[in-house]
């Protein structure tokens, strides 16, 4: 069974379409698009009943965790998909996830049906299912593309669009479809590094008042839903900014 391992910190900014465009073409010089080009993300969460995960991850805790199913693009029942952990503590990221059939995902996570081969990732998703006994919460998709550093590859940027979650017919196998998360044509940036970022990369975000934001796509829908979270409204006073600096339309 293949399992992969990822540790890095994560900072996200969220930017309306005029200054992701202004960022983009200065960043031609520096990065390169990925050979998958725009790719549709879909994610399948796991929570208790209750939403314990989301609950406590909104809190932000120290330590937090969750369960997802991923796959790139809409799967078959055969197709690949990663079950994974991702876990933060003290802003380092930590994803942990195993390689199974969307056939397998299931039958491990709805009806228990252990897939044959071990690992040690494996065993790890055995106690979380064990502990939490989660079941299928929300599907949430986006479509992203992903910029690797010319010089750093380890230095990657992704930007995702069109974030869209439902709560009804989770399957993945059933579509990207879903009620939008932000505004049309905003963006997400991610900026995903080992230690820290190239002094290039700092030096533009700031000449473009591009500041970091923190943003759960899940957290943020689960608040949505409670009235209690906007993104215009977030984003209201970094708006006013751009204005300013003619980054967007008055």
């Amino acid at each position: 069974m293949s399992q992969l391992v990822f540790n890095r910190y994560e900072k996200k900014y969220l930017m309306p379409e005029s200054v992701y465009l202004a960022l983009c073409e200065r960043l031609k010089e520096q990065m390169s698009v990925d050979q998958y080009g725009l790719t549709t993300i879909c994610n399948l969460y796991y929570d208790t009943p209750d939403d314990l995960l989301i609950r406590r991850s909104i809190e932000r805790p120290k330590y937090k965790e969750k369960l997802r199913l991923r796959s790139y693009g809409i799967p078959e029942k055969d197709s690949v998909v990663f079950l994974e952990i991702k876990k933060k503590h003290k802003k380092l990221v930590n994803k942990r996830r195993i390689e199974l059939t969307l056939a397998e995902a299931y039958d491990y996570l709805s009806h228990g049906i252990r897939p044959e081969k071990d690992c040690q990732i494996l065993r790890e998703i055995d106690f979380l299912l064990f502990r939490y006994q989660p079941e299928p919460k929300l599907y949430l998709a986006y479509d992203r593309i992903a910029l690797y550093g010319k010089e750093d590859p380890q230095f990657r940027l992704t930007f995702d669009t069109a974030v869209r979650s439902r709560r009804m017919l989770l399957g993945m196998e059933h579509g990207a479809f879903g009620t939008p998360l932000m505004p049309d044509n905003w963006y997400l940036m991610e900026c995903k590094i080992q230690n820290s970022a190239p002094k290039w990369f700092s030096d533009l975000l700031a000449e473009l008042k591009i500041y970091s934001t923190p943003f759960s796509k899940y957290g943020n829908i689960y608040k949505r839903e409670r009235g209690m979270w906007d993104a215009e409204s977030m984003m209201a006073h970094r708006l006013g900014n751009w204005k300013t600096s003619s980054l967007i339309d008055h």
